[in-house]
């Protein structure tokens, strides 16, 4: 056994080896110390016929799938050995073989993953400066590809491969060649890299592998495209190997070009925080968190990919706007939705699991409690006017013919263990309900022997009875023995009877011993035909999965849209992007308590082609940026936006440049992480994108930053770039750019100084700010007042030599003070709240409540 154990091991040196033993699956050797110290578990020895015992490590077969996750989501590779053999059967040593390679990338079990992310495997092809990637995810069966070339081709791959955040890569050329792409998966993603595998990347097999895969290979791959071919044959032969079975079940290759979905980079995705917060990495506090009102797991991971991968085509954005607005304006339609969708199970998994065949009868009848949902649905959208809608309608798979195959053959609760039998509904097989009749009428069947040996013998006292020994038998006491029939075999002999057996005796014994082994053994054969017959369905269910998702988003873009107040935005390929009363939308949830400030934005190509934003720390600049460039996602996303009105020109790129922090583990200071993403900026953004800068050069000195400010913003400005453009800073000298350029507009936001304190107005207003009251935010943070006064000291000198400084110089005509006053902020504050009132449906209390809220406000 150990023999065959090593000869195993040898072929996977790199992943740890669970071997079949009973009921028990075993590790030795190296494998058994890092099991037993990963997980926990005591570490014992076996006598393997070498001088010393070899170390042991086993867990029970049963309850495997919670410690191979653990070992998965810990980056370690997990090789299954299985008994392929009835071990009774078995002539010497039982036959076993590898039925199942599980990688972080090639999981399928739910127990595994997040029910609300894909789980990506990655492939990537690189080869004279141009990279094929491909991403996709085994449990699900979603599959895409692109090629990436070009200037700065290391950083535009790294943004790739952050958009589907991967779990595991394959890399065609040793990662040591590759550092800066390698340290970004490792240090970031946490993602295992697998570069040992470069045969995998031939080209020749590819195409072949692909069609057989697909049925052809997609047309969007063009000659020009065969890094693509490299990178998806290699990907899709790591699943054949890992998951020992071709994949008969993924959707068609989406292969993507340059064009297709918003570009944001790392830092972008970062700053705006879509789907992780900056800090805590979780989903609470980010735009997706907002949007995410879906029922099903389906429906949570399409989302998460729209957030990611915002559209740049208008008729695809307004056809799902279509549906979102349809369903926003019926309130019982989408609570029908919801809940029906609570009842939809991830029938994209459970799918997977079937394929590969390692799906219980719980979950086939998971499939079919789901699809069993599915005319009610597509009943609830069979007036539907929008297009989106009406194609799902139209497209939208009863599969009445599954549901009603697995509703017939798999009773309502099966168990677990699929081999112990109690699967198969009364009626699918006469020989089950024949076998299941006989265990469970078992004692008359003997009864009924009895009662006929009795009537053809003439004996009265004659029984029939059963040991271990000898099973069930004929007892006839002695006197009756005379009549005892030449057919009866005489087995034993007591003091005062005979025992006998008969060939009809004999028969219902090992009808009755045999039938629950039987049964078992027939329910799994029954159970795999009925699995094989839904799995060669697939196709069908997958499609039916992806529009049942698709159905699950546009509901909960409705029920956000309604809940938050969020308006349908005009979406067009022009260069202008006007919000009127924009809110953020994650930020207004914080402050759900409280009147969250509306402002306004105008930018286009032309006369405000950059907004130059001055106003003190803690004002609200950053948040306002922020909204702006979400509200831009929103919109490309096909969801309705947090404003008045909006009219949102397509964006092909978003850029941020916000904040930064030492990287001392590769040698680079704050200065030079900025200067990198500038650097980054100011290299590919283009005339149609929106770009944000929140304080630029502030890591050098005063002079070097200021000037590497301006230089910066005009460079924008010029006709190598000329983005929509929003530009924060505290280098009040900055503001003299609204002069000197065409479409520079300043602006700040408004605040209150009263003696030593500052209040903050959060509206922003046309103009410069006259102050960036630093001193006023160190204060309200709490800074000792002894610091205070010492800094309004210092303050006093500088501003007195700086005065005198300009003395000499003819004195310039002063800008009217636009800052508004508490007045005004009041005014407009409860303006708003009374444009919110609706009269007609206020009752006395209400509006006495309203009353009470106003007078507040005037205070």
């Amino acid at each position: 056994m150990m023999r065959q154990y090593l000869e195993v091991k040898d072929q996977y040196r790199d992943a740890i080896l669970f071997f079949r033993l009973g009921d028990f699956y075993e590790m030795f050797y190296d494998d058994a110390k890092l099991v037993s110290r990963e997980l926990e578990l005591t570490l014992t020895g076996k006598d393997c016929g070498e001088p010393e015992r070899a170390p042991m490590c086993g867990i029970p077969f049963h309850s495997a799938e919670s410690y191979i996750g653990r070992l998965v989501k810990r980056g370690y590779k997990v090789v299954i050995c299985e008994q392929v053999e009835d071990p009774a059967l078995a002539k010497g040593l039982v036959k076993r073989e590898v039925t199942r390679i599980i990688t972080p990338g090639t999981v399928i079990e739910n127990n595994f993953l997040d029910e609300g992310q894909n789980n990506y495997l990655c492939a990537v092809y690189m080869s004279d400066g141009c990279a094929g990637v491909c991403f996709a995810d085994a449990s699900t069966g979603d599959i895409s590809a692109t090629r990436i070339e070009g200037d700065q081709f290391t950083r535009r791959l790294i943004n790739e491969i952050a958009t589907y955040a991967p779990r595991e890569l394959l890399l065609s050329c040793p990662k040591e060649t590759c550092p800066v792409l390698t340290e970004y998966l490792t240090g970031q993603l946490h993602c295992v890299i697998n570069d040992s595998l470069p045969g995998s990347f031939d080209r020749t097999a590819a195409g072949p592998l692909i069609s057989r895969c697909f049925g052809r290979i997609p047309e969007a791959i063009g000659p020009e495209d065969g890094c693509i071919l490299s990178a998806a044959g290699a990907l899709i032969a790591y699943i054949n190997d890992t998951q020992k079975t071709d994949i008969s079940y993924f959707k068609e290759l989406n292969v993507y070009h340059d064009g297709q979905y918003l570009d944001m980079d790392v830092n972008t995705r970062r700053n705006l925080e879509l789907c992780e917060t900056l800090r805590t990495k979780e989903k609470k506090g980010t735009l997706l968190w907002v949007l995410d009102r879906t029922r099903t797991s389906m429906g949570a991971r399409l989302l998460r990919k729209w957030v990611e991968l915002p559209l740049r085509n208008v008729n695809a954005i307004i056809r799902r706007q279509g549906a979102v607005k349809e369903l926003s304006e019926s309130f019982m339609l989408r609570e029908e939705i919801a809940d029906a969708m609570r009842s939809v199970l991830d029938i994209e998994r459970l799918m997977t699991k079937i394929v590969y065949g390692t799906a219980s009868a719980k979950d086939l009848r998971a499939v079919a409690n789901t699809l069993k949902l599915i005319p009610h649905l597509r009943e609830l959208i069979a007036e539907s006017q929008s297009p989106e809608l009406r194609d799902l309608y139209a497209n939208l798979d009863p599969l009445e013919d599954i549901a009603s195959l697995i509703d017939s053959a798999i009773v309502e609760d099966p168990p677990f263990i699929i081999r112990e039998g109690g699967m198969i509904r009364p009626g699918y097989s006469r020989e089950v309900d024949e076998l299941n009749d006989i265990i469970h009428n078992g004692k008359g069947y003997i009864e009924r022997i009895e009662a006929e040996e009795r009537e053809k013998t003439g004996i009265k006292n004659l029984k029939i009875g059963y040991n271990r020994v000898f099973g069930y038998y004929i007892e006839i006491s002695k006197s009756f023995l005379a009549q005892a029939p030449d057919r009866y075999i005489r087995k034993q002999t007591l003091t005062n009877c005979e025992r006998f057996i008969t060939q009809e005796l004999k028969d219902m014994e090992a009808t009755i011993l045999g039938a629950s082994d039987r049964i078992a053994a027939l329910e799994y054969e029954l159970f795999c035909q009925i699995r094989d017959r839904v799995s060669s369905q697939a196709e069908r269910i997958q499609i039916t999965a992806g529009k049942l998702a698709l159905l699950d988003v546009y509901n909960a873009l409705a029920d956000v849209a309604v809940r938050n107040n969020f308006v349908c935005p005009d979406v067009e390929y022009g260069d202008t992007i006007k919000i009127k009363e924009g809110r953020h939308p994650v930020v207004e949830q914080f402050v759900a308590d409280h009147y969250f400030v509306p402002n306004d934005t105008v930018l286009d190509t032309n006369y405000n082609r950059l907004m130059l934003i001055t106003g003190p720390n803690m004002a609200g600049k950053s948040t306002y940026m922020r909204q702006v460039a979400l509200i831009t996602v929103m919109a490309q996303i096909g969801s309705f936006v947090p404003a008045r009105e909006a009219r949102i020109g397509i964006c092909d790129k978003i850029f941020t440049r916000v904040g930064a922090s030492d990287d001392l583990a590769s040698g680079q200071s704050t200065f030079m992480l900025e200067m990198n993403e500038v650097a980054y900026i100011l290299k590919n953004a283009t005339k149609r994108s929106l770009i944000i800068y929140d304080e630029i050069g502030r890591g050098t000195s005063t002079f070097d930053g200021m000037s590497i400010a301006r230089a910066v913003a005009e460079y924008t400005l010029g006709k190598k770039i000329g983005a929509k453009t929003l530009f924060a800073t505290h280098y009040h000298e900055l503001t003299e750019l609204e002069g000197e350029f065409p479409g520079v507009v300043n602006y700040n936001i408004a605040a209150k100084k009263k003696g030593d304190d500052i209040t903050f107005l959060r509206k922003i207003v046309r103009g410069s700010a006259d102050d960036s009251y630093g001193i006023e935010v160190a204060k309200l943070a709490g800074v000792p007042n002894e610091v205070i006064r010492r800094a309004k000291e210092v303050l006093k000198l500088l501003e007195a030599k700086s005065s005198a400084a300009a003395a000499a110089e003819p004195p310039k005509e002063e800008e009217s003070n636009q800052n508004l006053t508490f007045e005004d902020f009041k005014a407009s504050e409860i303006v708003a709240r009374i444009e919110q009132i609706n009269l007609d449906g206020l009752t006395p209390i209400e509006a006495l409540n309203i009353l009470y809220e106003l007078k507040k406000l005037a205070r």
